[in-house]
């Protein structure tokens, strides 16, 4: 058995995604062989993700604040004018908003689920927003709601789900088109191939 103070940090480490036992084990023994002053660097850099960024009030994604601008809690691309406002893209996760921004071809705005409902169990469906997507449909009246969920069973789960708890608000809905091959995650996916699929959704 290890000392607490090392299996304290390991039950840590297991608490973040996809992460076991054994790689939250070689984290630890990793950090126990760096130097103090790059373990002071790692506590630095955490500390200031926490005090600097912060999420969106209306996509939920994180955003630095930065001094010279005024706090209005939200991102760059939704403070931005320039942005098509009847335009809303729903997408799972962080990476996928980069992925579909990398394109330069959508011009509308964002809304970050936090995941996928995965098998419709009512754990699944606390830890997305779907209140919180309801609340930004019914405030900002978007014309057409893009659902950008990605290609996997847990994805088109979700994307169905959606398309149930949305269709009362009267938003027209469309999908990604199918220029994704099934199975995939949009992240992964390459730049034309996530263009395609935005100017093809249906």
């Amino acid at each position: 058995m290890y000392p607490k103070s090392i299996q304290k940090l390991i039950e840590l480490f297991r608490k973040f995604p996809t992460i076991g036992p054994r790689t939250a084990s070689r984290f630890v023994f990793y950090l126990l062989k760096l130097p103090s002053s790059e373990v002071v660097q790692l506590l630095a850099a955490i500390q200031q993700l926490k005090q600097l960024v912060k999420l969106c009030a209306w996509c939920f994604d994180p955003f630095e604040v930065k001094e010279d601008e005024a706090n209005t809690g939200l991102c760059s691309i939704c403070r931005d004018p320039s942005r098509d406002k009847t335009l809303l893209c729903v997408v799972e996760k962080e990476s996928d908003l980069e992925a579909l921004e990398k394109t330069k071809s959508y011009t509308g705005l964002y809304f970050i689920l936090g995941g996928n409902v995965g098998q419709l169990k009512k754990e699944d469906l606390q830890n997305i927003r779907v209140e919180e997507l309801k609340a930004r449909l019914k405030a900002q009246n978007p014309k057409e709601v893009i659902l950008a969920t990605n290609l996997t069973t847990e994805g088109e789960t979700t994307a169905l789900y959606l398309e149930r708890v949305l269709q009362p608000l009267g938003v027209e809905i469309k999908r990604l088109g199918r220029g994704l091959p099934i199975g995939s995650e949009l992240e992964y996916a390459d730049e034309e191939t996530l263009r395609q699929a935005l100017a093809a959704r249906r």
